[in-house]
């Protein structure tokens, strides 16, 4: 009588015991959920990326800087910013991000859909230069302030995970800068778009803490297109007609702009979402 009743005592403490962990083993992902991430971004650079120029301000980039004599004036160019010498360059770096993210998801046997929305600071840097006979250096830099994306999301539930692949498209806000050590010319800016538009893609997986309580990690690819900015190199006034950037007959200057209009990075972060 009394193994009788042991016996089922324990059953019982078992099943007491295993339900909730099967439980937790094996959450509900569907509803709504709100978050905050944080983490690092890389610039990711073009190494083939240069400056490029028009003579002619035909609005066409498509010509040579020359000297005098006829030669290239530019030597040599960088995808990074330009160091404190004339013709070295440092890099970018990483950068930092932080934000909020709102999102619903749908659960359908072990597969999950759902959209997510989120605004974020950034703190990245992207930056090319150029190098002049001079010698001179010639940087143009674009800084991402902030970021917002919308996202379709693809995952599957194993346990107290889903793993999940990610993509939409995003919206950038830049801030456009220009930086040079040539004293003999003037630099005006003629475009400055500060918009940035494209794509994000990527994935993670989200880990169940508690019952409303989750943990991210995430990867995400960003590919954003940069609108224009340009400068115009004209004449201080007693800058000798020799000189490249307004050497005869295109005696009213030379506009010039970076070649490339993409604005790359690699994000890795962290999170915690609460769902309903």
């Amino acid at each position: 009588m009394l193994k009788t009743i042991s016996a089922a005592s324990l059953t019982l403490l078992l099943s007491g015991v295993a339900a909730p962990a099967l439980a937790q083993t094996a959450p509900d992902w569907s509803g709504p959920y709100v978050g905050v991430f944080g983490g690092f971004v890389q610039p990711r650079e073009d190494a083939n990326e240069t400056l490029v120029f028009d003579r002619d301000l035909d609005g066409a980039y498509d010509d040579t800087v020359v000297t005098a004599g006829g030669a290239n004036a530019f030597t040599s160019f960088c995808a990074d910013q330009a160091s404190s010498g004339a013709t070295g360059c440092d890099d970018d770096g990483s950068g930092v991000e932080g934000g909020v993210k709102l999102g619903y998801d749908m659960q359908f046997g072990r597969w999950v859909v759902g959209a997510v929305g989120e605004i974020a600071g950034t703190d990245i840097e992207d930056s090319v230069t150029g190098f002049s006979s001079t010698p001179a250096y010639y940087s143009f830099t674009r800084k991402l302030e902030h970021m917002a994306a919308l996202r379709a999301r693809v995952g599957f539930a194993a346990g107290p995970a889903l793993v999940y692949a990610t993509g939409g498209v995003a919206y950038g806000k830049v801030e456009n800068s220009f930086a040079t050590s040539n004293a003999a010319n003037s630099f005006a800016v003629t475009a400055d778009e500060d918009d940035a538009d494209g794509y994000q893609f990527g994935g993670g997986v989200e880990w169940r803490l508690a019952p409303s309580l989750t943990l991210t990690g995430e990867y995400l690819y960003s590919d954003l297109e940069t609108g224009a900015y340009n400068i115009r190199v004209a004449s201080t006034g007693t800058t000798p007609p020799t000189n490249p950037f307004i050497l005869a007959p295109n005696t009213t200057g030379t506009d010039m702009t970076r070649s490339g209009d993409s604005f790359k990075t690699h994000g890795f972060r962290i999170g915690m979402n609460v769902r309903f």
